[in-house]
């Protein structure tokens, strides 16, 4: 039997009226939606329930399912303990997407209370599950439950799991409904938990478009500085409900949408029909994302093209040299160079160097490009199939100036060097989300591991970013 119904849900906490008190009915528009939705959800007969949440145990290189003994938990950190669950947790299920997932060739956990324990998380359902299954209660909806938390994994490989739960479903030859949990940009105005950027809009505006139409592809391939901009938490739990629907027929309907309180609340029912095979994205995915792969590289200018180069040779065990002749000039010079790597819009690597320590950028830039890669203490090594689907940019840096005060800075256009002592620390300009010159020195010295009443002495820079 395979998945019988699928949906969108936000999950504000002020959307339930105990949390949210009169506030709730600012959301009034939501809080009905999601009502239709848990109504529809009974009306399709499903006897399980498998809900994506983007919060919990989230992981960068796998996909987590909660196996506890148990799904409890409550809205007491939000001022309303009694909102509480104690659900049958469907460990059949689970059990069997975790196999479907790993044939796939995707990392799974099956967090138990002794792995919990390990990574030291919490197997205590989040605001995520809590506040749409409260709707799907409300509506009269009591099914056992298999909880799955996103991975900060590549879109075609969360349409993969889901691919995975489509499978499992079938094979448990029971009526199964597939719920994401998500909200959209937290980005629309001012006093948004994000605070605002302009792109907000724009991406919420696309994924109703996208969603209403079951535009699969176009959701999966989304720009991803879109995406980045956007800061959404919603975007993976789709994609990975999406892959549930591979290769089916499907009728989309976005219930409500609207943003009041700077985050955009989007309710959508997505009922599955027949197969049709020109909806087997599962095949073309793949593709897709070569495709935007090789697309990306042939726009990269010089020094992006070098850093890729140099990871490379670096990854087939050969030492990267670019022949004088093809460097132009400008190159030529010595100057300290930053290498940031970005993975599907998520930061993978980032090294640089204030002051130069080779004799040209583009010796700076190999050097830098294989730490990013290899040597940056938070994140893994990087594996050589990740190389196609890295955006890169290097940041080069004018030497840099003492100044007096505040106000010969500006986070738009200068980097700031904070220094206290031997402890120094250093953040580039025009970084998301840092609008003030106070932010900038604050986070600097947060580095640099200075104190907050510590003297410091401040030096900024120019920098050119090549892409």
């Amino acid at each position: 039997m395979p998945v019988v119904f699928c949906g969108v849900c936000p999950h504000p906490p002020i959307m339930v009226p105990e949390v949210g008190k009169e506030q709730s009915d600012i959301v009034i528009k939501s809080r009905k939606a999601m009502l239709e939705l848990g109504r529809r959800l009974k009306e399709s007969g499903a006897r399980s329930l498998v809900i994506i949440s983007p919060h919990g145990p989230v992981f960068r290189d796998g996909i987590a399912l909660n196996t506890g003994k148990a799904l409890k938990g409550s809205l007491k950190g939000f001022g309303a303990p009694r909102v509480s669950f104690d659900l049958e947790n469907d460990l059949q299920l689970a059990s069997a997407i975790d196999r479907r997932a790993r044939d796939a060739g995707i990392i799974t956990l099956m967090m138990d209370e002794s792995a919990a324990g390990q990574y030291q998380v919490s197997l205590d359902l989040d605001h995520g599950l809590i506040v749409p299954l409260y709707f799907i209660r409300e509506a009269g909806v009591d099914l056992p439950v298999a909880v799955v938390y996103m991975g900060l994994l590549p879109p075609d490989q969360l349409y993969r799991f889901g691919m995975a739960i489509g499978e499992a479903v079938e094979e448990s030859g029971k009526k199964v409904a597939v719920i994401a949990s998500g909200d959209l940009s937290h980005c629309l105005t001012a006093d948004a938990p994000a605070g605002y950027n302009p792109r907000g809009r724009e991406f919420d505006r696309e994924m109703v478009r996208l969603l209403g139409g079951a535009d699969v592809m176009g959701i999966i391939n989304m720009e991803s500085d879109l995406v980045e901009k956007a800061g959404e938490c919603g975007l993976r739990p789709i994609t990975m409900m999406l892959g549930a629907l591979d290769g089916r027929k499907v009728n989309a309907e976005v219930l409500s949408y609207e943003g009041p309180f700077g985050v955009g609340y989007l309710v959508a029912a997505l009922t599955p029909g027949d197969g049709e095979a020109g909806r087997e994205f599962g095949r073309t995915i793949g593709e897709s994302r070569r495709s935007m792969d090789e697309s990306r590289k042939k726009r990269e200018g010089f020094l992006p093209r070098v850093a890729r180069e140099a990871l490379e040779n670096y990854a087939r065990g050969k030492k990267y040299n670019v022949s004088p002749a093809d460097v132009p000039g400008e190159f030529s010079k010595p100057a300290g160079v930053f290498v940031s790597l970005k993975k599907d819009g998520q930061l993978r690597g980032c090294i640089g160097t204030i002051l130069p320590r080779y004799g040209s950028i583009v010796e700076e830039t190999v050097n830098n490009a294989i730490s990013a890669g290899h040597r940056d203490p938070r994140f893994y090594p990087l594996d050589p199939g990740e190389i196609d689907g890295l955006d890169i940019s290097v940041d080069v840096l004018y030497p840099p100036e003492p100044v007096q005060g505040l106000a010969e800075l500006d986070p738009l256009r200068y980097g700031v060097i904070v220094k206290s002592g031997r402890k120094q620390g250093l953040l580039l300009p025009n970084l998301e989300g840092i609008d003030t010159v106070e932010e900038q020195v604050e986070i600097a010295r947060q580095k640099a591991g200075i104190a907050a009443g510590d003297p410091v002495e401040l030096e900024r820079f120019e920098v050119i970013r090549h892409k």
